[in-house]
């Protein structure tokens, strides 16, 4: 068997979602290790992972991504010693890359991020951060892994709160959003099915229109909206309900409860 170029430590979605992202763009299944304690959960990830190597306990390796949940990192951290690891991912909520150094010990390179679970088919956004005795090199390393599912941007440290409130929790406000307009379709006379796919291309063609656009998100609504036509009339509910303010003290609670699990 191949020697084990990349362990994974947590087999949930965002796990899952990056080890599918790596298998036939960077790795081969026999350089990659899925580590999960829940035996459900390793099962399941036997049948999709062919080949991959999935395991209750932590392997033998250089470079590993953390991918747990906020309180299991430090636990994680502490295995890392006897297994010789000398670079990290991490990807968990909150934890700083201070905890996260100070629970590797020395001789680590430390490397926090914040992706999405759009990342699950690819289309990830993501937010990096090296640690003090990270290298270029170190870097690199961890950008590439986040660039086989999605987009990457750097920032400092101190934003990425402000990313996992944007970026990180904004799906679920893009799904809320999606239900909402399912019912008010449905409120509006329309079959439940038909609202569906009405809703879900609506917002898949949009996002595509976005992205391939480069007009501004402000020019492209200004394009939809005709002089007191139909589009007007339902924007001028929303902003009279405060829409913009609704959206900005989400991310705020987002990115507040982010800083509270770093504390």
């Amino acid at each position: 068997m191949n020697k084990i170029s990349l362990v994974i430590v947590g087999g949930g979605n965002m796990g899952a979602a990056l080890a599918r992202g790596l298998l036939g763009k960077k790795l081969t299944p026999g350089d990659l290790a899925i580590v999960e304690k829940s035996a459900e959960r390793r099962a399941i990830l036997q049948k999709d992972f062919l080949g991959v190597q999935i395991l209750e306990q932590m392997p033998n390796c250089d470079s590993v991504v953390i991918a747990v949940k906020p309180t299991h990192v430090a636990g994680v951290c502490a295995t890392f010693g006897s297994a010789g690891v000398k670079r990290v991912l991490s990807i968990a909520a909150g934890v700083t890359i201070a905890a996260l150094e100070r629970d590797c010990g020395e001789g680590v390179a430390v490397v926090r991020a914040m992706p999405n679970t759009p990342a699950i088919i690819g289309q990830g956004a993501s937010a990096i951060s090296p640690g003090r005795s990270c290298s270029a090199e170190q870097a690199k390393w961890a950008r590439e892994i986040l660039l086989s599912v999605g987009v990457v941007v750097d920032v400092e440290e101190r934003l990425l709160d402000a990313v996992t409130g944007l970026s990180g929790s904004g799906p679920a406000y893009v799904f809320l959003l999606a239900e909402a307009l399912i019912s008010a379709g449905v409120q509006q006379g329309l079959p439940l099915d038909v609202a569906n796919t009405l809703v879900r291309q609506l917002l898949v063609g949009s996002s595509a229109l976005l992205a391939q656009s480069a007009a501004s998100p402000n020019e492209l609504r200004l394009n939809v909206t005709s002089p007191n036509g139909t589009t007007a009339a339902g924007i001028a509910e929303l902003q009279s309900k405060q829409f913009a303010e609704i959206i900005a003290a989400a991310v705020l609670a987002a990115t507040t409860r982010s800083k509270e699990l770093g504390k």
